[in-house]
């Protein structure tokens, strides 16, 4: 079965993208996916790979249109925050590297605390920290 999971994103000029998911401080493999129209952002513990396709490139693999993220969604990408510090720290980062920020930090249902924001290609971002000590019991 599975072995493992990467995400594909399309991107409009990989250098960008580079030089903005490192302001946020995420690493790229410096093997995997590298090409003048590819590269491979590393996330989370386990180094799941994301990579990120120029459109051109991207568009030969799906053989379909891209979606246009200024009027749609095709999916939010959720990042696991160690505390409401990180997620703040992570949407000032964001913010600064040229991110539109469509959900402000703030506490949702008492025992979590998150943001959102579309990256340069309008890729849709979560960080969320949960409070498990404050989670309801079912």
């Amino acid at each position: 079965m599975n072995k493992e999971i990467w995400l594909n994103l399309p991107v409009k000029n990989i250098k960008k993208s580079k030089e903005f998911f490192s302001k946020l401080g995420f690493e790229f493999s410096q093997g995997m996916g590298n090409t003048p129209v590819s590269a491979c952002l590393l996330m989370g513990n386990k180094q799941v790979p994301v990579m990120l396709f120029e459109e051109l490139q991207f568009k030969s693999f799906t053989q379909t249109e891209i979606t246009d993220t200024k009027t749609s969604s095709e999916m939010m990408i959720s990042l696991d925050a160690e505390s409401r510090e990180e997620v703040d720290e992570i949407v000032k980062k964001a913010e600064t590297a040229g991110a539109n920020v469509f959900g402000k930090p703030l506490e949702i249902q008492g025992w979590m605390y998150g943001c959102g924001f579309q990256d340069l290609d309008g890729h849709r971002w979560n960080v969320l920290y949960m409070d498990m000590d404050k989670m309801p019991k079912s």
